[in-house]
């Protein structure tokens, strides 16, 4: 049985090496270019191809490995996003952002699944923080042989490079990788300008001052460095890491849906162009060459994005902190099981590609499933009125929601009465609610960042009547100041897949609710969710690529 990363033992976070290719802190967020190209492979002249493969830089991970998982239906692909910024001018890197020191360890991982028929790719991403043992290897540095030990799986690159990252990931998750990629920022941008951009869109601005992103609500087509952007863009996402993984698959899902609509597989000219940009800065196994993309490119020519899926390894905690290590990600076991075990027997992750290939799916689709940058559910849409008693749905999950109770009113009991009963309702309270200031505050006021606007009407759903107050730079933590007129605690659940949610809370003058400044970011909850019983969560890629 392969570990699970539930292990609570103390990690320890063994020293950067230096590299010739060490990625950074900031991580590429890039992998999806290559797994694209790997999906979408086909089309092109022999000539072509066999001219290409000697351009690309060899690696050979699987050197040495023993004790291995027996290989499954399908094949599988590990494609590591790092950071090899000696093609770019000192100007193409304060455009992009694109300073700092490097970590020496990989930031983006996905597992690509390649069906045996060849009809369907299934595309695992694997946060960066996860929490795992790394086995007994051999230093590349020093030539030592170092036992088991603990820490995030991003190190594995820097302490035993791609071999010991396919083991750990082998380990992990008890899949054979029958290939390896590794891309870099230039081959990245070199590629999305090949294709000619892609589009991307979302109902709402985004900006991030750190990355440069500033993109307008609706699509909008991004060139090479724009690209980049979004997919790097670390201040987007109340959910961080996992945020952004979501926003990785989406951007993925446009690139799969921009080749294959443009019948990029049937133009050899312009799809020479496209891979030649990839495989420029590319590093492959050494067991990957032309005979194999052009066998694959021919079994996959009526690829379409619906033939792809997504999904994100099933959690049990998101911020599991060890000592020597920092924050990590603990998987759930459960779901991680059947994830895993869906690829090994070379299953469909989501009921779309499980009807068309008349089987079984391990999992449905995401509670985001059409849009990734639309809050879990949709759009709202308008439903029949609640009865009295029934929990009220809310656009953001109330277990991602942080708050804190101040009581002002002279009833020294009602700050533990309402903290209570938020927390029976679902809402993560401190449970330690404490007096106001003032003890004669008339209407009763939630307090919260701009950023969270979401997060702040959802709670004022449960406390009808409450006034919102944005207070920029607060934070993910929502304040409420009881005042004499609260007097009861509404129930709310989260807002179903089908996307019913409320209209945005009025305050008590009738006035609409405050609603995020442009600059502020997405509002996805205060922090990730735990999911429950190991769901496995999964959608195909014309759910989430722009209509």
């Amino acid at each position: 049985m392969p570990l699970r990363s539930r292990s609570r033992q103390r990690g320890r976070h063994a020293r950067p090496r230096p590299k010739r290719r060490g990625p950074s802190r900031w991580g590429t967020r890039i992998a999806g270019a290559v797994s694209a190209m790997v999906l979408l492979a086909g089309g092109i002249g022999h000539a072509v191809v066999s001219g290409l493969d000697g351009r690309l830089e060899r690696v050979d991970p699987f050197h040495g490995l023993s004790h291995r998982p027996g290989a499954g239906g399908g094949t599988n692909f590990l494609v590591v996003g790092v950071d090899d910024r000696d093609d770019l001018t000192e100007e193409q890197k304060r455009r992009y952002s694109l300073g700092g020191e490097p970590c020496n360890c990989t930031d983006t991982i996905m597992l690509v699944h390649i069906s045996a028929d060849r009809g369907r790719a299934s595309v695992v991403s694997i946060p960066r923080d996860t929490y795992a043992e790394f086995p007994e290897h051999i230093d590349p540095v020093t030539g030592e042989r170092r036992t088991e030990h603990s820490g995030k799986i991003n190190a594995a690159y820097s302490i035993g490079g791609p071999g010991l990252t396919v083991r750990t990931v082998e380990k992990l998750t008890g899949l054979r990788i029958d290939h390896y990629l590794e891309v870099d920022f230039t081959s990245f941008m070199r590629t999305i300008d090949a294709l000619g951009g892609v589009p991307v869109c979302t109902p709402r601005p985004l900006r991030d001052e750190r990355s440069g992103l500033d993109l307008p609500a609706g699509t909008t087509r991004l060139d090479g460095g724009e690209a980049l952007r979004y997919v790097r863009a670390r201040y987007l996402d109340a959910e961080g890491d996992l945020g952004r993984i979501k926003r990785q698959q989406r951007f993925l899902a446009s690139v799969i849906g921009e080749a294959t609509e443009k019948d990029l597989l049937t133009a050899p000219t312009r799809l020479g162009r496209v891979v030649s940009a990839l495989l420029g800065s590319v590093r492959a196994d050494r067991d990957f060459g032309a005979d194999d993309l052009l066998a694959l490119g021919r079994a996959m020519r009526g690829f379409t994005t619906a033939s792809a899926e997504f999904a994100s390894v099933p959690l049990d905690d998101p911020d599991h902190t060890v000592p020597g290590v920092g924050s990590t990600v603990v998987w759930n076991d459960e779901g991680a099981e059947r994830l895993f075990t869906a690829l090994r027997r070379d299953r469909p992750l989501t009921s779309g590609t499980a009807k068309r290939a008349g089987r079984e799916g391990v999992g449905g689709a995401a509670a985001d499933a059409k849009n990734l940058d639309e809050p879990p559910g949709g759009r709202p849409e308008r439903t029949e009125k609640p009865r009295k008693d029934d929990p009220l749905p809310v656009e953001v999950d109330p277990a991602r929601i942080r708050v804190r109770v101040e009581n002002g009113t002279s009833d020294a009991a009602l700050g533990d009465r309402v903290d209570r009963a938020l927390r029976a309702t679902g809402f993560d309270t401190t449970g330690a609610p404490r007096a106001a200031e003032r003890r004669d505050v008339e209407h009763t006021v939630i307090r919260h960042d701009p950023g969270w606007d979401r997060s702040a009407r959802a709670l004022a759903t449960a406390l009808p009547g409450a006034r919102l107050k944005a207070v920029k730079g607060q934070g993910p933590v929502l304040e409420v100041v009881l005042g004499d007129d609260r007097q009861e605690v509404r129930r709310v659940r989260p807002a179903p897949a089908d996307g019913t949610a409320p209209a945005a809370s009025s305050s008590a003058s009738g006035s609409p609710s405050p609603s995020a400044s442009p600059s502020s970011s997405p509002d996805g909850g205060g922090r990730p969710a735990k999911p429950g019983s190991g769901g496995v969560r999964a959608v195909t890629g014309d759910e989430v690529a722009c209509p």
